[in-house]
């Protein structure tokens, strides 16, 4: 699951990526407004976390297109303002949960996660490829009769080469799933041995492609 922090205290951003990488999220932050928007609009995230003052304007603005643009990521506002009339505010602009600073990262996980599965209720219940069975909720692989044991990351590549339906996945696309952009490095090799694991763990016959030029796809 894919989180977005918009947030301009960057220690508060540096501290909620780092628990929310911990329990299983790819995490992407934005330190502006615009920031929050270039990334928004590119990538398919299920929960924003969004700061309502934002150094080059405001977070409610951010809020107001995610919710006009139809798209099913579902917005955490995260302030340090905790007038009722505020709360009411922000939850008026089409945020799905509204907390106030400061607040104790373990609530703060609790609510990510509770707008990450109302959020995946719109989303296939499992994803499948030939006798492979992925179930993104429970976090569980087969192929055929066999349970598959994978990690975090191996789990977020795989769900991302299935979600892609057979076509390519480049491995930029592949290290924001999975690592993040803190994570991304151009000349990194982690897709590719984690790629190399993946193959091993799934067995014969194998399952994931790599097509020269553009990353890797299931076939």
């Amino acid at each position: 699951m894919r989180v977005l922090i918009v947030e301009d205290e960057l220690e508060l951003a540096a501290v909620i990526a780092r628990v929310l990488d911990r329990c299983g999220f790819a995490v992407d932050v934005a330190a502006t407004a615009a920031d929050g928007r270039r990334l928004q609009a590119a990538r398919d995230y299920d929960v924003l976390v969004l700061d309502r003052m934002l150094p080059d304007g405001s977070g409610d603005d951010l809020c107001r297109r995610v919710t006009a643009s139809g798209a099913s990521t579902k917005v955490l506002m995260l302030t340090a303002r905790d007038a009722v009339a505020e709360r009411v505010a922000g939850l008026e602009l089409g945020a799905d949960d509204y907390v106030v600073k400061p607040v104790a990262m373990a609530e703060l996980v609790a609510r990510v996660r509770a707008l990450a599965r109302r959020r995946g209720e719109a989303r296939p219940a499992l994803l499948r490829h030939r006798d492979l069975m992925f179930d993104p909720v429970a976090r569980t692989v087969r192929r055929g009769d066999r349970a598959l044991e994978l990690n975090r990351k191996e789990r977020a590549v795989l769900e991302e080469l299935l979600r892609a339906g057979g076509a390519a996945v480049s491995t930029d696309r592949l290290l924001n799933a999975a690592w993040g952009d803190a994570h991304a490095f151009p000349f990194d090799n982690t897709v590719r041995v984690t790629i190399m694991r993946l193959r091993r763990k799934l067995g014969p016959p194998p399952l994931i492609e790599t097509v020269v030029g553009e990353g890797y796809r299931l076939g």
